[in-house]
This record gives structure tokens, C-alpha cells and sequence, in this order.
């Protein structure tokens, strides 16, 4: 049942912790299921983040996809992070948070019409695109707009990044990015669009990468596009990276900040311009845990099943990705362990945490962490089986505060008896 500590969550004797806050006291006062995230180990990834590259130029953008909480989203703000926004919906979040439009970039493979608009009504830092025909609705869509689109191009540098294929970005056969040689035709013939300012190269090879040297093949290869294009006499006013950095779920060992400054900063120092990360699971994964209730124990001739409240609508991960999350109980108890598969009430055999993992014995009403659930957690969740999203909140030191509340039924029906009932909207 090992490893139990992740970042700010610990236990104290008997009891799991984050910070000093007792677990099991938020989980009585808010119920479960319920997302806990820890300010504190933000804190403490975004800071060793912007260190280990301190010696280079360079932005952070937090990327917003892997947690949106508006409390999250301002919390790195407050650091002084910039914003990667992949739709017109994390824009809007972010700017609820108080980030402005220049100190975000819109990303994306697929944008609308409607959010290259916003992102350029917004002025923010740079579109990046991923294919010719973006190129040519953004330069149309900022010529009826009368103004100039600062845009980079996302280059898929045909990397094999070492990851779970389903979050794999960076080989050619990825729908990701634009190939090296059609890159370099567009930054060669860039007046094809008069409305586009060319501002830089990008990358994005992957996500829960944990070796360096898919990073430094990736980068080596996007700094000959660069100065291929300098070459050419178009000046790029930064080389973005991207994000991918794994973190620990179960017995990886990934790579620090500083071990990946090590292999990259060499050629990012000969490089004339800003560099960009866009780092998103690596800043809050192991800074969020979900606690969900034990309903039931199950067993059959040769299963054993803890029926948690928690389901696959609260964390998609174990069921998409068949991926690892550590369970563990809110309070060590002296009990044998079991194995078991822990999984939730949804009508779904693809409902579940873990499958065949040793847990202690649980006991009816029991607590349970579900660990490594800062990213890509609360962002996935649905309503599936009309289940209500569940809250979240917030630990920083000797204090928590509730960052969303749990969804009301009316949250859950929304306009839909009013049209049922012929009610005008």
C-alpha cells in the first residue's frame, strides 16, 4: 500500500494530512466525494519550475487545462504565471481570475472562428497554430478585424515522447502540429499573410513524459527550424517548449526541473529570444487527492469490491487510460490487507479506481484517497448518470476554504423543465 506520501499530503500518526489540516475534518464538513488541492505544494512545484530555468529568459504559462478552478487559475497567476488557454471557455475562466488577454496564449488544434476572435479581441501574447488552413482563417478573421494576429506555429518535431499513446503529441502520425518542412515553406513565404505577425516556434510532445531525452531530441530539432528561419530573415521573439513533464503516481521516477535544465539550457541559450513553458500536471498533480466514502464490501467466489461514492463521472483517468492512482485510507488502522478492486456506483464495468490492488481491510463509511488527482481530475468530470459534479477546496497551511461548492440538482437541470414545460427561455 506504499508509497503514501505525495507532496503536501501525509500522515501524522494515524491520520492523512495536507498541511496541517486533518483530511478526515474537510470531508466532515463538505462530504464526499470531494477534490482537495494544497496551495502550498503549487507553490512549492511553480517555484522550483521558474529556478531551475533562472539563468534562461523565459515565461511560464500554467496550463489551464489540466485544472480550471478559478482559485487555481489565480493562485499561479498570483506567481507571477502567464495563462495557456486551449478554448473560448478557459479564456473566460482565466480572465475571471483576473488574468489580462496579453498574458495569455491561445492553443488548440481544433479553434473556432469565435475563439480566434476572442483570443484577438482579448490581445493576447500569440495564437499558435497547427495547420495551413488556421493560418488562412486567422489571417482572414484579423484582416476584418483591421488588425495584426501574433502567431506562432506549432511544429510537431516526429519525437516519440515515451508516454501512453492517448497522450502522445508529438509524432508525425499525432494530429498535433504542422511537419518540419511545411513549417519552414510558411515562415519562408510568411507575406502570403499579410495580417499575421510571425512572434515564434512551438512545440507540445506530449504529456507525463519522465526522461529528458525525448525533451532534448525535441528541442534540438526545433532549434534548426529556428535558425532556418533566421536564416531566412524573419526574427522569432520566442521558442515555447511546451509542458509534458511527468510526475510520480505509483513507482516512477521523473526527472526534476533542474535535471531537465541540464540537457536543454545549452541550446536555449543559443537561442535570441524568450523561451515559453506551458506546464500543467507537473504544478498540480500531486498537489490534489479526491476522497470519496465506502458504500459497500462485495464479494464474490474470487473478487473482492469496496463500492466507493466516487465515480468514473468524479476521475476519468483509471477507466480511459487504465491509469494509476494510489488509494489509501484517511486513517491507518492495525488490519490485514485485501485485495480488491475499489471502484463506484456508476453502471459502467469500466467504473473504477484500481483493479487487483492490496488496500487495508476497509470498514463501511470508511474514508478513502484517491492520490494524484490535482490534474485532469475535476476538468474531466460529468454529469454521467445524472450524478452532480462534486466541490472542491482548498488547503494553504493551517487553513481550507471551499473553491466550488457541490452541484444542486437545479445546477443539474438547468433550463430543461422550463422547455420541457413550453416555458420560452
Amino acid at each position: 500500500m506504499t508509497p503514501d506520501s505525495y507532496g503536501d499530503f501525509h500522515y501524522r500518526g494515524k491520520k492523512l494530512f495536507c498541511g496541517d489540516v486533518c483530511i478526515e475534518d474537510i470531508a466532515h464538513q463538505f462530504g464526499t466525494p470531494v477534490y482537495i488541492y494544497s496551495a502550498g505544494h503549487f507553490r512549492d512545484q511553480y517555484s522550483a519550475f521558474t529556478k531551475a530555468f533562472k539563468k534562461i529568459p523565459h515565461r511560464i504559462f500554467y496550463a489551464v487545462k489540466s485544472n480550471a478552478n478559478l482559485s487555481v487559475i489565480r493562485e499561479f497567476h498570483q506567481l507571477g504565471a502567464g495563462m495557456d488557454v486551449n478554448s473560448e471557455g478557459e479564456m473566460l475562466r482565466a480572465m475571471k481570475a483576473g488574468v489580462k488577454g496579453n498574458e495569455m496564449i491561445l492553443t488548440g488544434v481544433g479553434k473556432s472562428a469565435a475563439e480566434i476572435r476572442a483570443g484577438l479581441e482579448q490581445g493576447v501574447t500569440m495564437i499558435k497554430a497547427e495547420s495551413k488552413d488556421e493560418l488562412a482563417l486567422i489571417d482572414r478573421i484579423a484582416g476584418e478585424m483591421g488588425l495584426t494576429a501574433p502567431v506562432a506555429i506549432r511544429v510537431n518535431p516526429d519525437v516519440n515522447p515515451r508516454t501512453h499513446p492517448y497522450i502522445s503529441t508529438g509524432l508525425s502520425e499525432n494530429k498535433f502540429g504542422i511537419s518540419k518542412p511545411l513549417a519552414l515553406n510558411i515562415y519562408k513565404n510568411y507575406q502570403e499573410f499579410p495580417n499575421i505577425r510571425f512572434t515564434g516556434i512551438d512545440m507540445h510532445i506530449g504529456s507525463q513524459i519522465t526522461a529528458t531525452a525525448p525533451f532534448k531530441e525535441a528541442v534540438d530539432k526545433l532549434a534548426e527550424v529556428y535558425f532556418e528561419v533566421k536564416r531566412g530573415g524573419l526574427h522569432l521573439e520566442h521558442f515555447d517548449i511546451g509542458g509534458g513533464i511527468g510526475i510520480r503516481y505509483e513507482d516512477e521516477t521523473p526527472f526534476t526541473p533542474d535535471g531537465l535544465a541540464s540537457v536543454i539550457s545549452p541550446t536555449l541559450k543559443e537561442l535570441d529570444c524568450d523561451i515559453f513553458f506551458e506546464p500543467g500536471r507537473y504544478l498540480t498533480g500531486n498537489g490534489g487527492i479526491l476522497v470519496v466514502k465506502v458504500l459497500y464490501i462485495k464479494e464474490a467466489e474470487d473478487k473482492h469490491f469496496i463500492v466507493t461514492d466516487g465515480a468514473m463521472n468524479d476521475l476519468l483517468r483509471p477507466s480511459i487510460y487504465d491509469a494509476y492512482h494510489h488509494v489509501q485510507p484517511l486513517t491507518l488502522r492495525d488490519q490485514p490487507e485485501v485485495v480488491t478492486d475499489v471502484v463506484g456506483p456508476v453502471c459502467e464495468s469500466g467504473d473504477f479506481f484500481t483493479r487487483k490492488r492490496a488496500l487495508q481491510t476497509p470498514e463501511h463509511n470508511e474514508l478513502l484517497a484517491v492520490m494524484s488527482a490535482g490534474a485532469y481530475g475535476m476538468v474531466m468530470s460529468s454529469n454521467y448518470n445524472a450524478r452532480r459534479r462534486v466541490p472542491e477546496v482548498m488547503v494553504d497551511g493551517n487553513k481550507f476554504r471551499l473553491i466550488r461548492s457541490r452541484e444542486t440538482y437545479d445546477h443539474l437541470l438547468y433550463d430543461e423543465a422550463d422547455l420541457l414545460n413550453g416555458n420560452s427561455i
